[in-house]
């Protein structure tokens, strides 16, 4: 599979993540703790499909900061999603642990429309790179 390829699978996986944000918009139907979950997961694969589509190989980490540091530290410009990093609590990892979330609720129409800012983005450039006929391993 090329690395556009392998980058495009990600995406629709993180696409399936937003689908399900849009879906959970009723608080009291879905808990903080599974809407944060479904919108660090779009962040994470949005992140990885857009490392992927510049042919490097990202590690396996639900670490948001590590994705973004890799993706800065090759030329791309990440400043507009570092807060995103806030998202790292809801990983797969810590979700088991609970969360104290009763003082503060996630503004979830502000996260839908930052993930789809970040998706929009990761998208792009996937597609840039796979008008180019760049081409991965194996």
């Amino acid at each position: 599979m090329s690395a556009v390829e392998h980058a495009r699978a990600l995406l629709k996986s993180a696409y399936r993540d937003f689908r399900a944000l849009t879906g959970m918009q009723d608080s009291g139907l879905f808990a903080d703790e599974i809407f944060g979950f479904h919108a660090q997961q779009a962040i994470e694969k949005g992140l990885k499909a857009w490392i992927a589509g510049l042919e490097i190989e990202y590690p396996r980490t639900h670490d948001i900061s590590l994705l973004l540091t890799i993706l800065q530290n090759h030329a791309q410009d990440m400043e507009p999603f570092w807060e995103l990093v806030a998202y790292n609590a809801f990983a797969v990892q810590l979700r088991y642990e609970g969360l104290d979330m009763d003082d503060e609720q996630l503004a979830r129409d502000t996260v839908i429309d930052d993930v789809q800012c970040l998706l929009t983005r990761a998208a792009s450039e996937v597609s840039a790179r796979g008008e180019r006929g760049i081409r991965g391993p194996g």
